[in-house]
């Protein structure tokens, strides 16, 4: 059995579970699959469209609850087409026989979320969505469920990504200011520490530019072809004009960027959580896991903006240039990885600072 430290898991530690049968594929990994604290999940042969979203529960498994609610399967072996407001449940090619001291917790990839594809990975027996309970051996689902673009996607496309982490390592907010003391984190003035370190929007523009807005009635989006499409096809530019605010509107999507910049230690991984819902009707970052070396100068990136994906929900809100939007918590890594973000394959966003996802052009 593979020894491991407490901590977020680095790519070294992720093969070894791999080698050790703690990860199952289908198939043999990508070559660029492992990333620095996290493992890329490839979409299986099968998905089903589904009625509704569901948990399977304590009592049930995932295979129990598609029998009630597939409304037909698809075989994603020659591609298919996911249509916006629909609802699908995708076998993924990794399944898990987790130790009993080992849990894992899964996020989009940046490039699922800056598409507005929300997915969430499932498990047998699950009562939350993208965690995986310490022990959990069985087989992984992906729902899926685009929301402006139709995407194409087959199999091996990979939507989602699992964190592998042992004992509680994530860091007060004490530790953090130590952390940002030694090592800045984000380079605000006076930042704030509360339940993890707060990140704002940046609606004073960038050369002008503050944000995109999705179009509707638009292409597909194949998922598995970057740097394809015009992004004047897919997005309206939003420009500044002198106020500091901007209204969404309700069922609308937006790609904002953060006020700070953000750096994630080679030591330690990060992940964006949303803010207090009670300050505004919006949803702020699908994709929340930040690599180690994100942003940081070892690894190329002297600081990068957190790119935010943003919806409004049923009513127009107005955000405000410097609004909390969202907490970056951080966790302490088992090991720091050979490769940092920046350096290693797929790296598509260190030092960013406004950026649509990799697909556009």
């Amino acid at each position: 059995m593979v020894q491991l430290e407490d901590g977020i898991q680095s790519a070294e530690s992720i093969a070894a579970l791999a080698a050790a049968g703690v990860i199952r594929p289908a198939a043999a990994f990508a070559d660029d699959q492992i990333q620095p604290a996290s493992l890329d999940l490839r979409l299986g042969a099968r998905a089903w469209r589904v009625r509704a979203s569901f948990l399977p529960g304590r009592t049930r498994d995932v295979a129990a609850c598609l029998d009630k609610l597939k409304l037909h399967e698809i075989d994603l072996r020659q591609g298919a087409v996911l249509e916006t407001g629909c609802v699908y449940i995708a076998e993924l090619q990794e399944g898990l026989a987790l130790p009993p001291d080992v849990a894992a917790s899964a996020n989009p990839k940046s490039s699922t979320g800056r598409i507005d594809v929300f997915t969430r990975v499932i498990t047998d027996q699950a009562r939350e969505f993208d965690m995986v309970e310490a022990g959990y051996a069985g087989p992984l689902f992906a729902e899926i469920s685009p929301r402006t673009f139709p995407v194409l996607v087959r199999t091996g496309s990979r939507l989602s990504q699992l964190r592998f982490r042992r004992g509680a390592v994530r860091l007060d907010d004490a530790a953090l200011a130590r952390l940002h003391a030694t090592t800045p984190l984000v380079d605000a003035a006076d930042p704030s520490f509360q339940g993890g370190v707060a990140v704002s929007v940046d609606l004073s523009g960038f050369d002008g530019l503050i944000g995109y807005r999705a179009k509707r009635h638009t292409g597909l989006v194949d998922v598995d072809r970057p740097r394809s499409y015009p992004a004047g096809e897919f997005w309206e530019p939003l420009r500044a004009d002198g106020s500091g605010t901007l209204i969404l509107d309700p069922g609308q999507f937006y790609i904002l960027a953060s006020k700070e910049a953000v750096q994630v230690p080679p030591d330690f991984a990060a992940e964006m959580v949303p803010f207090d819902p009670l300050v505004g009707e919006f949803r702020v970052h699908y994709a929340g896991f930040f690599d180690p070396g994100f942003g940081h100068a070892e690894a190329g990136g002297t600081g990068a903006r957190a790119v935010l994906e943003v919806r409004s929900r049923d009513v127009p809100f107005m955000l405000e240039d410097g609004q909390i939007v969202g907490r970056l918590v951080y966790e302490r890594m088992a090991r720091r990885p050979a490769a940092l973000y920046g350096s290693a394959a797929g790296s598509n966003y260190q030092a960013q600072g406004l950026k649509l996802s990799k697909h556009f052009v």
